[in-house]
């Protein structure tokens, strides 16, 4: 198994597909430190100081002009009230929530990237793991070896773990060292507020509770992380269904993007929670926004997300197992 999942690795290396996405992430964590950085200093301008206490205060004050619109849709208007309730939080326990610093643009990075850019980037390593192999025929190969086919199968997925593993560790390094140049690289002990709970217009903060960013960016990329191996498993799936890299690609990419715009559509859609794109933001948990939805937590979204992800698994060996190789 150890000599199949090198043989699966080095394929994958070669067809270089991990670099470019390592150099599409270094070319844009400086478009978007650049842009924080050119926010921030807008936002000195505007209020004459760079006090986070009067900056949050404004937000506060933006926030509640926006909430006394009549045009407001209602949808929008209960996440704004849970926001607003969420900064005065911080407010008045004196906790800046957003201090310059590389750890926390490593945050708000993978909180913003965790429903489509990083699952866009891990799709376009899995999308041909198998069906690459089947169209150009190097599959027969394969499958005249001694070995099961469920071995094969196998080892061609655990190099896909490897793979979104390191992208998700190249990430990280990224995001830090890149952003760092400009915000410094302290902040890894800032505070940090955890345990809000959205209910309806209400924010419950009775289990809020402070910990280090270090321990919060643990927990989030842990998260993101698993958000990257349910993807990775469903555009496999595809693979092993889909004998079209370029089909494979399509699928998916359009399941993603379809999840990007449902989350901001589906609230009254309540059945529409069991679809895994409608579960993949998993940060928002931790950062006490609302669901797209009422009453997922957490523990349902990861629920949902294990089920489609061991639905895929069995569904990939199955067909692999059974399905003849012309």
């Amino acid at each position: 198994m150890i000599n199949l999942v090198f043989n699966e690795q080095l394929k994958i290396f070669r067809k270089k597909r991990l670099f470019v996405i390592i150099l599409i992430v270094a070319f844009l964590v400086p478009i978007f430190t650049y842009a924080q950085y050119k926010q921030n200093i807008t936002i000195e301008k505007k209020l004459g100081t760079s006090d986070w206490r009067i900056q949050l205060q404004q937000q506060i004050v933006d926030i509640q002009n926006r909430l006394g619109s009549s045009r407001m849709p209602e949808d929008i208007a209960q996440y704004l009230k849970i926001e607003l309730t969420q900064q005065q939080y911080y407010l008045n326990h004196n906790i800046n929530p957003n201090s310059p610093g590389a750890p926390t643009f490593m945050r708000v990075f993978v909180e913003n990237a965790i429903n489509l850019l990083l699952p866009l980037l891990v799709m376009v390593v899995a999308a041909d793991l198998v069906s690459a192999e089947a169209s150009g025929g190097t599959i027969k190969l394969l499958l005249t070896r001694p070995v099961k086919r469920w071995k094969i199968l196998l080892s061609k997925y655990i190099a896909l773990l490897l793979s979104i593993s390191f992208i998700v560790l190249c990430v990280g390094i990224l995001t830090y060292s890149i952003s760092g140049i400009i915000f410094g690289y302290r902040g890894w002990n800032m505070p940090m507020l955890t345990g809000f709970v959205t209910k309806g217009e209400d924010l419950i903060t009775t289990n809020v509770h402070l910990i280090a960013q270090w321990k919060y960016i643990l927990m989030e990329f842990g998260l993101v992380w698993f958000v990257c191996i349910v993807v990775g498993t469903l555009t496999f799936m595809l693979s092993v269904l889909i004998r079209t890299t370029a089909a494979v690609m399509g699928v998916m990419l359009a399941s993603l993007i379809a999840g990007a715009i449902l989350v901001n559509m589906v609230s009254s859609w309540t059945s529409a929670k069991y679809l895994f794109m409608v579960n993949l933001q998993l940060t928002d948990y931790v950062n006490g926004t609302k669901p797209p939805i009422e009453g997922m937590t957490l523990g349902f979204s990861i629920i949902v997300l294990l089920v489609w992800m061991i639905a895929g698994l069995i569904v990939s060996f199955a067909v692999f197992n059974r399905r003849d190789v012309y």
